[in-house]
């Protein structure tokens, strides 16, 4: 049969419009195998960032643990053996608090920087969490002093749920007579990291001054704490 090249009549209907159809299942198909290799890629991706950070988690994870074993402290003045001075200062608990109303207990002081130290502040928290293992070693109470202002100690302390005394001690007097700003970072006008344990004597037992140059240490995890208390206690 002749076909009219003018008008295109003879040919076989349909033709055309198959072709396309064609075309366009073919390229849905490789859009859809394109989409398919992009999921396997993104799959494959997101599982090894998750593998380096599992990985980089592990490495950060044991070297805090290495760090934390090799905590060490200084031992200021007044040291072991010496009478602890007495003081008298605002507390958050309300009115004021002496060492000396604690005659008969044995009292674990802890000075340190306060204000913007948050590591400073989990350390309370962490110790009264697991405040049974301090009980352990006959520790009766826990007093923290810092330097800043008797409000914002108040405040500090209520938001972060604290139960135990934090004192206040803005003039440093009380600071100045532990020499615990001795080992701040803010030369001298702060607290650094500061332990020393009260006997029921009034007698100091134990002193760690953890916050020290060049590392500047502001948190020590608990365990850490109570074995080199346990370890350096004279009574």
């Amino acid at each position: 049969m002749a076909t009219d090249t003018a008008t295109g009549a003879g040919r076989r209907p349909g033709t055309k419009a198959a072709r396309l159809a064609r075309a366009r299942a073919l390229r849905a198909q490789e859009r859809q195998h394109e989409r398919r290799n992009q999921r396997l890629r993104s799959t494959a991706l997101v599982t090894a960032l998750v593998i380096v950070v599992t990985a980089a988690l592990y490495v950060i994870f044991r070297q805090g643990e290495e760090n934390a074993r090799n905590i060490s402290y200084d031992v200021g003045e007044p040291g072991i053996g010496e009478t602890a001075p007495d003081f008298t200062l605002a507390s958050s608990a309300g009115g004021e608090e002496t060492l000396s109303g604690h005659r008969g207990e044995t009292v674990l002081l802890y000075f340190h920087e306060g204000g913007g130290c948050q590591p400073c502040w989990d350390q309370i928290t962490d110790l009264e969490a697991e405040w049974h293992k301090a009980e352990v070693l006959g520790i009766d109470t826990m007093l923290s002093l810092t330097t800043d202002p008797a409000d914002l100690t108040r405040r500090k302390a209520g938001d972060e749920g604290i139960t135990s005394p934090v004192l206040s001690d803005p003039g440093l007097k009380v600071s100045k007579e532990y020499t615990t700003n001795e080992y701040g970072m803010m030369g001298g006008s702060t607290n650094g990291h500061s332990f020393i344990l009260v006997g029921p004597d009034g007698k100091i037992q134990w002193r760690a001054d953890y916050g020290g140059a060049p590392d500047y240490t502001m948190y020590v995890p608990v365990d850490k704490l109570l074995a080199d208390l346990t370890e350096g206690r004279t009574a």
